[in-house]
């Protein structure tokens, strides 16, 4: 079985490819903007018909879409996550039109939550940043495009190689540079949201399943933890297995990617009926394998969702 993995170098198609190269009688592609990728892809500014005639030779039996911007302007957003897939799609049906599609999408299409009540995939879609408008877009056009195709929404990954555009990721950093000074201070901003927070090598198994399972799947499949957990315990657990012995301030607001959803939590049972996939880590071996890989000397620097540096 031939798969391309488009953003193969991020986050998380860093851990998509690991769990696909466990697979017998698999051939990975790397598929991007990296000198490491073996087709040279740039959704982002690809014309349909190059791409058509780069997914031709490549003759896959499956794409998975890893490729992404998490951290960027609306442009780059719209540029990445809603012009991308559409490009993709286009010479899907032209070059591939048998291919199955895997396309990562974000739970923050969704848009704010209602606290105490789990989103499911039949939810109404009220984004409220560029980044869950833009990504909602790009899972409209993969799940209208007719081919056989699958949208896992993520929530908010964790784990090992989490980038420093994320919260788990740049708290590492953070701690990591506080070191176990006892009067260091790590300045945040509001921490009172809860968010669904799910592993990364949870995520990349979801894929993998979605990429191999037979016959038709629903076209949209949320992938997260299945409960709100509040970002300051997250916070304070990450401390905890830091060994973190200074103060942790909250002043100012959060993120702009983030902000205006205090509560975001998925129903996770349609991917368990279509899958038979469930989370396999808790939250706390998430920090444990963040911790341990952020503190590894040796560690690559990881990037954000997709692969837009070189």
């Amino acid at each position: 079985m031939r798969i391309l993995v488009l953003g193969f170098t991020g986050y998380l198609g860093g851990h998509v490819v690991e769990h696909l190269r466990a697979l017998p009688g698999v051939r990975v592609l790397g598929g991007g903007r990296s000198p490491d990728a073996e087709l040279d892809i740039d959704l982002a500014t690809t014309r349909t018909n190059r791409l058509a005639k780069t997914l031709a030779s490549a003759a896959p039996d499956a794409v998975i879409n890893c490729a992404g911007s998490t951290d960027g302007d609306p442009v780059t957003f719209a540029e990445v996550n809603s012009r991308g897939p559409a490009v993709l799609c286009a010479a899907l049906r032209e070059a591939a039109p048998s291919a199955r599609l895997v396309q990562l999408g974000s739970a923050a299409e969704y848009g704010p939550g209602t606290p105490d009540t789990r989103v499911t995939e039949s939810a109404a879609t009220r984004p409220v940043t560029a980044y869950g408008a833009t990504k909602l877009a790009g899972t409209v056009t993969v799940a209208t495009s007719g081919l056989d195709a699958v949208v896992l929404r993520v929530g908010n990954p964790v784990g090992p190689g989490a980038p420093p555009t994320g919260l788990p990721g740049r708290i590492a950093g953070l701690l990591c540079a506080a070191g176990l000074d006892p009067d260091a201070v790590v300045r945040l901003g509001d921490l009172s949201a809860y968010r669904d927070f799910v592993d990364v090598r949870d995520v990349a198994r979801a894929a993998v399943l979605a990429t191999t399972a037979p016959g038709p799947l629903p076209p949209v499949l949320n992938i997260g933890g299945g409960h709100a957990v509040p970002v300051r315990e997250l916070v304070r657990a990450l401390a905890r297995t830091a060994g973190f012995r200074g103060r942790i301030e909250e002043k100012g607001g959060g993120s702009a990617r983030s902000g205006g959803v205090s509560w975001q939590c998925s129903d996770i049972t349609a991917a368990g009926d279509a899958l038979g996939w469930r989370p396999s880590y808790t939250l706390d071996d998430s920090l444990s394998a963040l911790w341990a890989a952020a503190t590894t000397a040796d560690a690559p620097s990881p990037r954000p969702e997709g692969d837009r540096t070189p």
